[in-house]
């Protein structure tokens, strides 16, 4: 894979995790559009650099301090950050790094050394997004709505497989008020299966109000169920403030309660499909198979720098109602794990497996087993 696609997959995943409208601690929409414009500008200019000279390494210095002191969500590892960056600028260390790009990477490197946190890192962007307070009204823009629209709002492939079973393919998590209608369609046409894979392997993450969204049809519309805890940084305080994530009592469409669930996971998978998973596996809705996620848990925002520099700086942790913790660092671990390539398969065969003990019409049981069997022989595709 060549420079630009790694990069590009790279900030792919460190702004997938957006909030939906009311989490943010600045104004929501122009955070997402500040995220959305550096991946529209990635694809032709990102392997671009240039160079820069003290005043601009001390304007990014002073301001990523700033905003890991006011914003980052560990208060005091924020000062710690904040501290061993100035300690690094007074020494020097900094005057020999003369490439946009390079200093960027140093910086992320130098703060991961001391958090292990996915989501913090800087960017060097050749065309810088536009701020917050020049972003225009509270909407996104009809390029960004088109863009989500093309993309079927991440829901890519819905088809049966032989046995009953569903599959849904999921490349990303956008705004569940738009991609509603085409999760309800995509739900209702598995609704009638014996078992459903949802693979996420190739998701970028998204929005927690989609994650909320598409977890719902798992559950019963009452009792609602916790999901998930994001504890958000109150700016420029060490207080913090605590928002529950609960399923909807209301989904359009059909429910899939009480069904075997599996979910497909890379270690590209990232941020709001790693929410998404963690949730189900943790109130055992969902057998997990593959790889070691990502390990992104605290979602955050865009913060300008200075000229062509952005950081991601994350302001809020997610906790988890059943295990008190969540995936950061570490990822989610697969319930089956193996490789990504060989996930489908994996939980293909383990669903007709299980379907096949469980069924007590005989009718059924010699479809499941002849499935099986034509799988074995060659005779069925997957992917």
């Amino acid at each position: 894979m060549d420079t630009d696609n790694l990069v590009r997959k790279k900030v792919d995943k460190v702004i997938g995790f957006r909030k939906r409208k009311t989490q943010l601690i600045c104004a929501a929409v122009p955070i997402i559009l500040l995220a959305m414009n550096v991946r529209a500008q990635v694809p032709s200019d990102f392997a671009q650099d240039m160079s820069i000279d003290a005043g601009t390494k001390s304007a990014v210095i002073l301001s990523l301090s700033q905003g890991l002191r006011k914003m980052y969500v560990f208060p005091g590892l924020g000062t710690k950050l904040a501290e061993m960056l100035e300690e690094h600028e007074k020494h020097g260390d900094y005057s020999s790094v003369t490439s946009a790009k390079k200093f960027s990477q140093l910086l992320t490197a130098q703060m991961k050394s001391i958090v292990q946190d996915a989501h913090l890192q800087v960017f060097y962007v050749p065309q810088m997004p536009p701020s917050p307070k020049s972003a225009q009204g509270p909407r996104p823009s009809p390029r960004m709505i088109s863009e989500v629209e093309r993309d079927n709002f991440g829901f890519r492939e819905v088809k049966l497989l032989r046995g009953n079973i569903g599959y849904l393919k999921v490349t990303g998590f956008p705004d569940a008020e738009r991609g509603g209608p085409t999760v309800a369609a995509a739900m209702t046409f598995i609704s009638h299966t014996n078992a459903l894979i949802i693979d996420l392997r190739q998701n970028r993450g998204g929005d927690p109000g989609m994650v909320d969204l598409l977890a719902s049809y798992f559950f019963n519309a009452n009792p609602p169920v916790h999901l998930n805890d994001l504890s958000w940084r109150k700016a420029g305080t060490t207080e913090h403030r605590l928002q529950q994530f609960w399923t909807l009592p209301y989904v359009p469409g059909e429910r899939y309660p009480n069904k075997k669930v599996y979910i497909l996971v890379s270690n590209e998978t990232p941020s709001a499909a790693e929410e998404f998973t963690y949730d189900l596996q943790a109130l055992k809705r969902a057998i997990v198979v593959g790889e070691p996620t990502w390990g992104g848990a605290n979602p955050g925002g865009v913060t300008p720098l200075a000229d062509h520099f952005i950081a991601f700086i994350p302001r809020g942790e997610a906790i988890n109602p059943v295990t008190k913790t969540n995936w950061e660092g570490k990822g989610v671990q697969p319930d089956i794990k193996v490789p990504a390539g060989s996930a489908l398969t994996k939980a293909y065969t383990s669903a007709l497996q299980y379907l096949i003990t469980v069924t007590n019409d005989n009718e059924d049981m010699n479809r499941l087993k002849d499935a099986l069997a034509q799988f074995y022989a060659g005779k069925g595709e997957l992917e």
